[in-house]
């Protein structure tokens, strides 16, 4: 009798594994309950929810597919957007591709790793938990994480004459088809936890076509331009529910003749992109700027830099109203961390007060989106710029409260978003102190 219950007390533990198992790998997909939401909308100059204003105090955190893809390491995802729910932030921005390299999801063209897809199936359902939407970009301008330059390897391996530049990404059709493919292959992927295809995810805001798309062997634009036009249209044919955007940094080129005095240096007249021309297009529902002045005018005061900031951010926000009719995301900013705390709070400040008083007004700037938020430990994804909420109480103190108070804008019954470190509710909005 005994060896026959301890038979049976083991049957039933494997067989708990094994169910938990095919669980956790999806072969088997159990009922979930996540919070309702409706699809962002557009129009004009502003997005819209259910009817509602919808205005954006967000993040980067890029690295949260890779971090989901081992089962230990999820808690750095969980962490994170813990994080920016405790300060009320409403969309993050990360990457929806990887190629090639460590944990790639795309390890060649056409063939993805099913337990990498899942990761990002992990990182979805976990930002609905928190009522976070995602803005997901499709592929990199940049070498990290594979991007163009994977894809004019792979090409030139399957002996496609690409020429010497990363740049005939734009212009190859070898190259072009297996953009195609991934876009299509992430559109109409289907959750392995919810069961909801992409294409049909309330809790994704918007598609990116690239992060910050320069065509240098065309200063013109018009290689740029043509490809934008060509994948904007694909998108759309497959996703009609999802906004979509370029990826721009927000330089302007001859195009907009009148407009270059805005860019920080003449070197950014040449990048073969313009912040009027490839927003212009229909199927672009929304203009996105990158702003680092510190970067970009190295010789300068801060409070110079300040200036130029400010002049950026306003500069694109009255295009968007004027030129485009379109709203305006702010969706990289920053200072670097080894700046005095003081000079980041100004920079947080400046940027916000811009975005709240736009919101105030029904104007063109529809949010702000820092660069980047990092768990602590996490020193691979780590940049000049990275803030671990944890080490910046002052910070994610701003960042919180600005959240807090456009809250208070849109919801009349409005309860405080849940404070970062007391992990209770306020019903008082603190001002942007620096």
């Amino acid at each position: 009798m005994v060896n026959n219950y301890a038979s049976y007390t083991a049957i039933a533990i494997l067989g708990i594994i094994g169910i938990g198992y095919l669980i956790l790998n999806g072969n088997i997909r159990l009922p979930i309950k996540l919070p309702e939401m409706g699809f962002v909308r557009r129009d004009g100059t502003q997005f819209f929810v259910d009817g509602r204003p919808f205005y954006i105090n967000g993040w980067n955190s890029y690295w949260m597919m890779s971090e989901a893809v081992e089962w230990l390491s999820r808690s750095n995802v969980r962490s994170i957007l813990d994080d920016g729910a405790g300060m009320g932030l409403n969309l993050v921005r990360t990457w929806a591709f990887n190629d090639a390299g460590y944990h790639a999801l795309q390890r060649s063209p056409g063939h993805y790793d099913e337990d990498v897809f899942k990761a990002l199936d992990y990182v979805i359902v976990e930002a609905r938990r928190r009522n976070i939407r995602l803005l997901l970009s499709l592929t990199n301008n940049l070498e990290a994480f594979g991007g163009k330059g994977q894809y004019v390897y792979w090409a030139r391996q399957a002996s496609a004459d690409v020429g010497y530049s990363n740049d005939t990404f734009f212009s190859d059709p070898t190259i072009k088809d297996y953009y195609k493919s991934h876009v299509k292959k992430i559109l109409t992927r289907v959750n392995s936890i919810t069961g909801v295809a992409y294409k049909d995810e309330p809790a994704i805001f918007a598609w990116e076509l690239m992060n910050e798309p320069r065509c240098i062997i065309d200063p013109s634009g018009n290689t740029l331009q043509t490809w934008i036009e060509e994948m904007s249209v694909y998108v759309k044919s497959l996703d009609s529910k999802h906004l979509l955007t370029v990826g721009l940094e927000g330089f302007y080129n001859s195009w907009s003749p009148d407009s270059l005095v805005a860019n920080p240096g003449h070197w950014a007249d040449f990048l073969g992109s313009d912040f009027i021309r490839n927003h212009l297009l229909s199927t672009i529902d929304f203009a996105s700027i990158h702003a680092y002045p510190d970067i970009w005018m190295p010789e300068v005061s801060f409070e110079e830099q300040l200036k130029g900031f400010s002049k950026w951010v306003d500069t694109h926000v009255q295009d968007g109203a004027l030129r485009l009719q379109k709203p305006v995301l702010v969706t990289e900013f920053g200072l670097k961390t080894k700046s005095s705390t003081r000079h980041r709070l100004e920079l947080l400040k400046a940027m916000y007060d811009a975005a709240f008083d736009s919101a105030r007004n029904g104007e063109a700037c529809a949010g702000a989106m820092l660069w980047q938020l990092l768990e602590e430990g996490l020193d691979e994804y780590g940049d000049d710029y990275a803030i671990v909420p944890r080490d910046e109480p002052q910070v994610t103190e701003l960042v919180g409260a600005h959240s807090c108070r456009l809250e208070k804008l849109f919801h009349s019954n409005f309860t405080a978003a849940v404070t970062h470190r007391k992990n209770k509710q306020v019903s008082t909005c603190k001002p942007l102190l620096v």
